[in-house]
């Protein structure tokens, strides 16, 4: 752990020292590309400078605690156990400032939900998880934007698509990706029975122009008349738009837009995401690498969560952890889950640097 912390801060200065030149004063691209680095390793030059100054302290203590008056003995006791907590407080720090920062957690996502098994109680479970994740993107002050969606006739949703704008939304929300299973009495149960629902959570990190990049002639585009409620010619003209990409059969049709080049937009950047997803998986498969975390696998197919509304409970199945008062964290309280996940992937990650993290 030293020398890779030695070797950020060596970095830290070098960075600091190509800020003040003429040349990164000359170019706003460099500056604003060094100057990022330089705050992300700012607080981990910080602790580790403040990391020596404690051991430096704790040396002095130690050779005060051999001191032949007893008064300075037992305050040499004192300082030897304030710093040997400090010091253990900042090596955790420390470590996990070593852990890789997941290239994708400052990316806008999106989030798509479905319904899958359970017919209209599991389209309402879908309509409760999107309202849970749009309370709490309010909560985080994101921005987010339904991309599609579709109603089914019991007033759930059978499927929507949003785009959540906003600083490390993918970090929170990265480990949402599985199927979410609800257990509850239907309302339109008369016997009083539980009933076991299914809807399945997609988060895709946002992928721009630039960084994916799609031939035009791998794309065919179709543009149909918009179904379902309208108005204002949203179902009057061949406003939606129906995208595949060839090469991988990938299919995204986006009507929510009166307009067809808003919805061929909101379909070109639902289709990138996808295909960025893709491409991750693919590379991280070559390198023999977990799939987008080691808290879960991030397959559609994996059962992250149960919701059991009667005994007014939610588990993650990955962590093992059970929390109460579900109406919450229906309504966005979603910290409660989210803390956990992220504290077992860090510790998951943390084993896998091994020796690297150790003093």
């Amino acid at each position: 752990m030293i020398d890779r912390l030695a070797e950020l801060e060596a970095r830290y200065d070098e960075i600091a020292a190509q800020l003040s030149t003429p040349e990164a004063a000359s170019n706003p691209a460099l500056l604003a590309d060094l100057g990022r680095e330089l705050s992300r390793l700012e607080p981990i030059v910080a602790g580790l400078r403040e990391w020596r100054t404690v051991l430096g302290e704790l040396d002095d203590a130690r050779a005060m605690a051999s001191d032949s008056d007893e008064e300075m003995r037992g305050m040499a006791r004192e300082e030897i156990e304030r710093l040997g907590v400090r010091s253990s407080e900042l090596q955790a720090i420390l470590r996990l400032a070593l852990i890789p920062n997941d290239p994708n957690d400052e990316r806008n996502v999106i989030v798509e939900v479905r319904a899958g098994t359970g017919g209209d109680e599991a389209a309402l479970f879908a309509a409760d998880l999107y309202r849970m994740y749009a309370r709490f993107a309010e909560r985080q002050r994101w921005k987010i934007d339904v991309m599609t969606s579709s109603e089914s006739d019991g007033g759930g949703l059978k499927e929507i698509i949003v785009e959540v704008r906003g600083d490390g939304a993918y970090s929170r929300l990265k480990f949402e990706s599985g199927v979410h299973r609800v257990q509850r009495v239907p309302t339109t149960e008369t016997q009083g029975r539980i009933h076991t629902s299914t809807a399945t959570v997609s988060v895709l990190p946002e992928a721009d122009e630039v960084e994916l990049q799609i031939d035009e002639k791998d794309l065919r585009i179709d543009v149909y008349r918009s179904s379902g409620p309208g108005g204002q010619s949203v179902n009057t003209t061949d406003s939606a738009v129906r995208i595949t990409h060839l090469p991988t059969g990938m299919m995204v049709a986006i009507q929510d837009e009166k307009s067809q080049h808003k919805n061929r937009a909101k379909a070109m950047s639902v289709l990138r995401a996808r295909l960025l997803e893709a491409e991750q998986a693919r590379q991280a498969a070559e390198r023999g690498e977990e799939r987008r975390s080691q808290v879960g696998s991030g397959e559609r197919s994996e059962k992250i969560r149960t919701y059991n509304v009667p005994d007014d409970r939610v588990t993650d199945h990955r962590i093992g952890v059970t929390v109460h008062n579900l109406s919450g964290l229906l309504e966005g309280d979603l910290d409660r889950l989210i803390e956990p996940l992220i504290e077992a992937d860090q510790a998951r990650r943390l084993e896998d640097l091994g020796d690297d993290a150790s003093t």
